[in-house]
């Protein structure tokens, strides 16, 4: 970490699988709407999680995180063991008069190839978020800073956004919000995808041939 704390009441689970960032690319050409429709129209978070900067385009696989409200020591724990392709996804149980993530989380993040954050929560720092060119979704912002006490939970199932947030599930981001897609699910919700593209092209077609 690069603070000098303690993480002895962090918890964290043993390494999971991801689902494959191939994968999760060719699901991300398609809208995180058109996604949901495929999805039974499930699996889309909350609308409150909004994105914060300016290019929320997102894709990668879900490292979770659960916060204490106010405090973001298990998230400088959970970069340690990052992976390029991880999104943070942060359960900081909806408290937004204190953010948990930064600028700096933000360096390190893009040292370690992290993809994007989605906090049920606070950020902070937007300005600079938005230079380094973060996707960062969040339920709030808040100049006030977080504690560094835990405890913490990485690697274990969150809840964020309504949604249950699985390890090395699939996350995709636009400007409409988030979809999260079970790992196992992702390659059935790839053709699903291509599917219904096609035919709400043939609609639009339909819709050009007659103006």
């Amino acid at each position: 970490m690069f603070i000098n704390a303690s993480t002895d009441n962090i918890e964290i689970a043993p390494q999971w699988p991801r689902a494959d960032l191939d994968d999760v690319k060719k699901l991300a050409q398609y809208p995180v709407a058109l996604i949901g429709d495929v999805q039974a129209r499930m699996g889309i978070m909350a609308s409150p999680i909004r994105p914060v900067t300016p290019a929320p385009r997102l894709a990668g696989t879900v490292l979770p995180i659960h916060a204490r409200e106010g405090d973001n020591l298990a998230v400088h724990r959970a970069l340690d063991d990052a992976r390029p392709g991880d999104v943070l996804v942060i359960n900081a149980n909806a408290e937004t008069n204190r953010a948990v993530f930064g600028d700096i989380l933000g360096e390190i993040c893009l040292a370690k190839g992290v993809t994007g954050i989605v906090v049920d929560g606070a950020v902070r720092d937007i300005d600079e978020l938005a230079g380094q060119g973060l996707a960062v979704y969040a339920r709030g912002v808040s100049p006030a800073g977080p504690w560094k006490n835990g405890p913490g939970r990485i690697g274990y199932p969150v809840a964020c956004g309504n949604i249950v947030c699985n390890p090395g599930d699939a996350i995709i981001g636009d400007n409409d919000g988030i979809a999260v897609i079970p790992a196992h699910a992702l390659a059935a919700t790839i053709e699903r995808a291509a599917a219904q593209e096609r035919t709400e092209q043939k609609m639009r077609d339909a819709i050009h041939a007659t103006t």
